[in-house]
């Protein structure tokens, strides 16, 4: 079965500054069990806020380190799912259900791809 991997990117200033509520919390805890249960999670996690990371970039033969946050970017990546599953329409599946426990006042995208293999 094909593989996909699910980046979560949001806009941190739409993000409540003590994070994430314990209810949401407790819903991603119950879709997470829901999702591994069905055999379809790889591996999940969120990822520290932007102001903690850095970028490494290679231009013009020169390596760069830009440490965060970005203020160029609107939208960061929050965290990520590798999931298996039958085909693309179920990994969007799972991926709409996983935004749809997020209070209304949250942007979050995500960006499904398949993992190509080989």
């Amino acid at each position: 079965m094909p593989r996909y991997l699910s980046l979560v990117r949001i806009d941190e200033s739409t993000m409540p500054a003590e994070g994430p509520s314990p209810e949401l919390m407790q819903r991603m805890g119950e879709l997470i069990e829901e999702v591994t249960k069905a055999g379809v999670m790889l591996d999940t996690a969120g990822l520290t806020p932007s102001a903690q990371g850095s970028n490494v970039r290679w231009e013009g033969g020169q390596i760069s380190v830009t440490d965060g946050p970005f203020t160029e970017s609107k939208e960061v990546i929050g965290g990520y799912a590798l999931m298996q599953c039958k085909d693309k329409a179920e990994a969007l599946e799972w991926t709409k259900k996983f935004l749809k426990v997020h209070e209304e006042y949250w942007t979050v995208t995500c960006e499904v791809r398949e993992i190509a293999e080989g």
